[in-house]
């Protein structure tokens, strides 16, 4: 811990040739920006704090990289020495909140003329917590089907028509499947549907790959209930993880290692690869469908850039009543407690909100924007094919979001 603050309070003090830490040479003052990001997602947000340098002649922002951002930023504010502004997700903002740890941003943001209707009805609540604005959102995800359409080509189905409904994703997932097993005085190759009653019952087989798999990547298990119709918790004071729509979403989780057996799906994934890498069982071709983000065509156009692919909603337990379930977060910015300069840091939050800084910084991630407003180039030069799919998603009242319970990951454990 106190090496910790040690290094924020070198960050924050790190002078020149004697000149006090918040002043330039040429006398403007220094905004102090710690960010998580690295990499090309490090480098779009990079871009737009040099065009907001070169935009103005009285403020410098220096963003510095920050690993374990959550705990960092705590213990620097708890000191009393904290940046002036921050880029958090959006699932601590209830957290800092709680423990006095942010700046409201209400004032700043009313004299600036910013409102909920300028965003994403969903992002802009991301960023609330007991009636004030503690953030303001930067890149959105939301998550989607991800679909293998060679292996539903391969499988015999439309490699164009993705699962709408839980059972058509099990049915899919049996025809999708595949298995080596011993017949006779010889190994073979079967799909998981080919199998005798007898077969499956006994499981001596070995998955060679499968059709979907709640464990891949396994991120949001927990949350499986939202395509049931289920909450986690009521919103105010009672957690709600025995609700009948959460038991039957569990159940469905639980009906995997019923069905494919315990030891075999525990092997099968022993012969995957490291997420970001060719050998991801998605990329590879182990599982043909999965659950995830937005940020996942980055990883298909490194690493699988001839994969024939598609996004869509995840199939809900009932797609009439229960369309678009997905679940969304994002980036925020926000300005800590105590911060020294908290009028200023507003000054450039609200720069990267304006709708060409926003773009430029969502396609530089390959996200899409939280603002409401965006222009044609904005979809028409981006690179993932289905933005459009994860804007609608992030529309949907089906919606759904990490719970702003201040238990939250002692709950989720």
């Amino acid at each position: 811990m106190t090496a910790a603050l040690l290094l924020a309070a070198a960050m924050a003090f790190a002078g020149c040739g004697g000149r006090p830490a918040d002043t330039t040479a040429d006398g403007r003052m220094v905004i102090t920006y710690w960010e998580k990001w690295t990499g090309f997602e490090g480098a779009a947000m990079q871009a737009v704090v040099d065009d907001f340098n070169r935009s103005q002649n009285h403020l410098f922002v220096n963003m510095l990289t920050i690993s374990q951002m959550e705990q960092k930023l705590m213990l620097a504010t708890a000191g009393g020495n904290p940046p002036d502004v921050a880029g958090l997700w959006s699932n601590q903002v209830n957290v800092y909140a709680e423990k006095g740890a942010l700046t409201p941003l209400d004032k700043w943001l009313k004299e600036a003329g910013i409102s909920r209707e300028d965003y994403i009805p969903i992002m802009w609540d991301l960023c609330s917590h007991r009636g004030f604005m503690w953030a303001l959102p930067t890149t959105p995800a939301s998550l989607a089907l991800h679909w293998n359409k060679a292996m539903f080509r391969d499988a015999g189905l439309d490699p164009d028509k993705p699962p709408r409904s839980i059972a058509e994703l099990e049915a899919m997932n049996e025809r999708l499947t595949k298995v080596r097993l011993v017949r006779g005085d010889r190994k073979v190759e079967l799909r998981y549907d080919e199998l005798t009653d007898e077969e499956k019952a006994a499981k001596n087989f070995d998955i060679l790959q499968l059709g979907h798999s709640p464990n891949e990547p396994g991120w949001h298990r927990e949350m499986w209930g939202y395509w049931f119709g289920g909450d986690l918790w009521n919103g105010k004071d009672k957690i709600t993880a025995d609700s009948p729509e959460n038991i039957r979403a569990y159940e469905w989780y639980q009906s995997y290692p019923k069905r494919f057996g315990v030891r075999n799906l525990l092997n099968f994934g022993d012969s995957f690869g490291n997420f970001s890498s060719p050998q991801n069982a998605f990329l590879s071709g182990k599982v043909a469908m999965v659950l995830q983000g937005v940020w996942m065509y980055n990883f298909i156009d490194k690493f699988a850039p001839h994969l024939e692919w598609g996004a869509a909603a995840f199939p809900s337990v009932d797609p009439e009543r229960l369309p678009n379930v997905t679940i969304v977060e994002c980036d925020v910015l926000v300005i800590p407690h105590g911060a020294r300069h908290p009028k200023e840091a507003f000054e450039f939050v609200k720069y990267v909100h304006t709708q060409p800084a926003m773009e430029k910084l969502c396609l530089g991630q390959r996200k899409f924007s939280p603002l409401r407003k965006v222009s044609a180039g904005f979809i028409a030069h981006h690179p993932n094919p289905y933005i459009q799919t994860f804007i609608d998603l992030a529309y949907s009242p089906n919606a759904r979001y990490v719970p702003r319970c201040s238990v939250w990951n002692e709950y989720k454990d």
